[in-house]
């Protein structure tokens, strides 16, 4: 079964905008866990505009499911991550100001810094994802470069969904099996919702985590964190 890590960037963003303590954070990920979350992902960016480093410090002791943090790998980024040493660290392209990740690495212009990176990751023990396009070049890369993982970057897939899906999940399909082949495992994240995630991990031959948090959080205003949580564990099986 594909692993379902919530992404609680959000949840942060509410309560910055407030200031306090409300929502709590770490009670939010306590229950992702509680209700049958298999990890939990942050997303620590520069300007602290959701989570903080304070926050990713203070979820480390309490998680008992695996947890992801994912960010461009600075020398900052990096301090953070051989500090906390989380089971796995996704090292995303995006610019300090940028809104959302929306493209993958260019792994063959970045590889010597990535894979630098990515040793020195591995040397702490941390399991190490690049985020990439559905490409075969830039996952053979990516496995050149050291990557345990590669993380499908899938907003092309959800805009193509409603179209036509089979042509959508194509390049994903074919993205999974090149990783596989070069001994990478395989995450997918960006706009995977209840409406396309069960086709998408239907197609997939190789998927081992899906890392949701906007949609999912959204559907929780809804339908309750308990119940979402639930119908996305569903449309994984």
């Amino acid at each position: 079964m594909t692993n379902l890590s919530v992404n609680i960037n959000k949840v942060a963003t509410i309560r910055n905008a407030r200031g306090g303590n409300v929502p709590n954070v770490k009670e939010f990920a306590l229950n992702c866990e509680r209700f049958g979350a298999n990890g939990v992902t942050v997303h620590p960016r520069p300007d602290e505009r959701h989570i903080r480093r304070s926050d990713v410090y203070d979820l480390r002791p309490i998680l008992r499911t695996e947890f992801n943090i994912e960010g461009y790998p600075s020398d900052e980024f990096i301090e953070l991550l051989l500090k906390v040493k989380p089971a796995q660290a996704t090292l995303v392209p995006d610019a300090p100001d940028q809104i959302t990740s929306n493209t993958g690495w260019d792994v063959e212009n970045n590889l010597d810094f990535l894979t630098q990176v990515v040793d020195r990751l591995k040397e702490a023990g941390i399991r190490t994802s690049i985020f990439v396009n559905p490409d075969e070049k830039s996952i053979k890369l990516a496995a050149r470069a050291g990557a345990d993982r590669v993380e499908l970057y899938t907003e092309p897939y959800a805009a193509g969904y409603a179209q036509d899906r089979e042509t959508a999940v194509a390049p994903y399909v074919a993205a999974s099996e090149t990783a596989h082949k070069c001994g990478l495992g395989v995450n997918a994240g960006h706009d995977l919702n209840l409406e396309n995630l069960a086709f998408f991990c239907e197609k997939m031959p190789y998927l081992n985590e899906v890392s949701i948090g906007h949609a999912l959080i959204s559907d929780a205003l809804y339908l309750g964190l308990e119940e979402t949580i639930k119908q996305y564990k569903s449309c994984l099986k």
